[in-house]
């Protein structure tokens, strides 16, 4: 593995994109964010970040929003608009800007702006989308499925890849069969529960508590509940049913909560993995890192970075995350998060495809400890994307 604590590799430059009458132009780059899950703030918040470091020398820049009932619309290309600003939190509406497409045809890649009664405006090619989607109808593999059917770049992992970084029982199934450790963990389908809700509380019984009861398909903590009782266990179903009607529950596991930063090679490396990172909860404000925790009370989390591990330990975290990318054949971008037990056994918690990707996020924040700048990274990633071929590869 490549040394993570200096900066991105050289790698050969793309082709410079031209105009039409075949004068150089900047490379064209759509941002992508909002979206139609319950993480659509985080994704904007994201958006903001991005948008601010890229380097607009280089890139020119289109900000398109989604809205929550799935709208693709020019949005307003201003950092302080989109992000999380004293709890509150953005949101892309219809009126935000004008309705945009993207070509289906093949090769077109072009962005055509719709105006009511007005023939559609073609607004330009775009020469990778940078996808800042969490959650599902974005991270999942549905938006990465449609900007394959246009044949253009992008920015992080292919369609399987991202479904399976999404829903966790299906990534729990590759990761072991791999040979990574997972946590024990039961996975409760929702015929199942409308069926017979006694079964499957039994079926978790033998799990032991602490349980931690999720939506199978969802990410920013979003419907997490803590169980230290299995009488809560129902409640706690039906609180994470709110976001996925597919659930996980997961045994408590007696470890510190790390994370690791990977991103992906150029010319057929191997991954890059980044110094680990490290949260601490105050737990007499939040019983675990859930969703206010992550963006609305940052007082009460310590993120450390790097984390204060021996190296041997730090070795294996930065091996098994590398791996991790590897077993779902992501691209461009992942964080993994795993435990440490007090016996230094490493076991995988999750993959996510699409972390937050704030310059406050963890994400960025260990590949700074590492050496590589938010800015840099942004750019690495776009450089990524426009290496790596479209279609089946």
């Amino acid at each position: 593995m490549s040394d993570a604590t200096t900066a991105p590799s050289t790698s050969p430059v793309p082709a410079v994109p031209t105009a039409g009458d075949g004068t150089p132009r900047k490379t064209r780059v759509a941002v992508l964010f909002g979206g139609r899950s319950g993480e659509h703030a985080i994704s904007a918040s994201t958006a903001a970040g991005v948008l601010r470091a890229i380097d607009r020398d280089r890139y020119d820049v289109v900000p398109v929003g989604i809205t929550r009932e799935g709208r693709w619309v020019i949005a307003a290309d201003d950092p302080e608009r989109w992000q999380i600003t004293d709890g509150r939190l953005p949101e892309v509406t219809a009126d935000s800007g004008a309705e945009v497409v993207l070509s289906l045809t093949q090769g077109e890649r072009t962005l055509r702006v719709l105006e009511p009664g007005q023939v559609p405006a073609l607004l330009g090619e775009v020469d990778v989308v940078f996808p800042l989607l969490h959650g599902p109808f974005g991270e999942d593999g549905t938006v990465q499925g449609l900007l394959e059917l246009s044949d253009v770049h992008y920015v992080g992992a292919g369609v399987l890849a991202s479904a399976v970084g999404m829903d966790k029982h299906f990534m729990k199934l590759v990761l072991a069969g791999q040979g990574l450790a997972v946590g024990p963990y039961v996975v409760i389908r929702p015929r199942d529960w409308e069926r017979d809700r006694a079964a499957c509380v039994a079926a978790v019984e033998p799990l032991g508590l602490p349980l931690f009861v999720k939506p199978a398909r969802a990410g920013s903590s979003l419907g997490i509940t803590r169980v230290d009782d299995l009488a809560d266990l129902p409640a706690a179903v039906e609180a994470a049913r709110q976001h996925d009607p597919k659930v996980v529950v997961e045994a408590g596991i007696d470890g510190r909560e790390i994370e690791c930063a990977v991103l992906g090679g150029h010319d057929g490396a191997r991954a890059r993995a980044s110094l680990p990172g490290e949260i601490v909860v105050d737990h007499d404000s939040h019983a675990f890192y859930d969703f206010e925790a992550k963006y609305l009370d940052e007082a009460h989390v310590d993120l450390r970075c790097p984390a204060d591990l021996p190296q041997p330990v730090i070795d294996e975290i930065r091996e098994v995350a590398v791996r991790t990318f590897e077993a779902v054949e992501a691209e461009g971008l992942s964080r993994v998060d795993v435990f440490v037990t007090p016996d230094e056994r490493v076991i995988v918690n999750e993959i996510n495809t699409m972390p937050g990707f704030t310059p406050f996020s963890m994400y960025p924040r260990m590949w700074e400890a590492s050496g590589v700048t938010y800015p840099e990274l942004v750019d690495e990633l776009i450089q990524l994307a426009l290496e790596r071929p479209t279609g089946l590869r």
